[in-house]
């Protein structure tokens, strides 16, 4: 058993690119079926937003000295 993945030969290298494989193979298939399921029947209704009174916004790179 090689310790060091510099040393090591090439089956070994072809287990870890398996696993690594699988691993993903495994993680995208829990993804997908954890999505929810799909969106017929759920409506939802806009919200309208009105806008007040306009406020003016300033800003002066002057400084103050009292």
């Amino acid at each position: 058993m090689n310790h060091s993945i510099y040393s090591a030969d090439r089956s070994t290298h072809l287990k870890i690119v398996v696993v690594a494989l699988v691993a993903g193979i495994a993680v995208a298939g829990l993804g997908i079926t954890a999505r929810t399921g799909s969106d017929e029947g759920l409506t939802e209704t806009a919200r309208v937003i009105k806008a007040g009174k306009p406020v003016v916004i300033t800003s002066s790179n002057a400084s103050l000295v009292r």
